[in-house]
């Protein structure tokens, strides 16, 4: 993994002062993420645990008294997830869900999927306006 001996540290600490179960349901998702993104840098974004890629930030999750949070950093990645996140507490920019149940796998991959084809639409678009002038 690319990612800096630096944050990971920093995310391994935050982790582990998180009480249970936020904790080891905090350190599942954390290892789905990583398999979903084996060369992305972990650390911490707005004091939270994040992946980056690419110098843009793809993933975040952190947990909180009563449940635990994933955050696409970006406020059209939910709304574009559809029916795979029917059954958990949302609004644009924050997936909530249980502090003893980490997210699946898949959840994650659309989460991800979702957020790498915004970022690519922003490329183009950025792209486009560059060659208009």
């Amino acid at each position: 993994m690319s990612a800096s001996a630096d944050g990971v540290a920093a995310v391994e600490a935050h982790l582990a002062a998180l009480p249970e179960p936020q904790r080891s349901t905090l350190r599942a998702v954390r290892a789905s993420l990583r398999s979903i993104l084996p060369d992305a840098e972990e650390c911490l974004k707005y004091r939270m645990p994040a992946f980056v890629v690419g110098g843009k930030t793809v993933a975040g999750y952190d947990g909180f008294k009563n449940h635990c949070s994933y955050f696409p950093h970006s406020g059209g990645v939910v709304p574009r997830a559809g029916a795979i996140l029917d059954r958990y507490d949302a609004d644009r920019g924050t997936l909530r869900f249980a502090i003893d149940e980490p997210l699946p796998v898949d959840v994650l991959r659309r989460l991800v999927e979702i957020r790498f084809e915004e970022i690519a639409e922003q490329e183009a678009l950025r792209k486009s306006k560059k060659a208009r002038g």
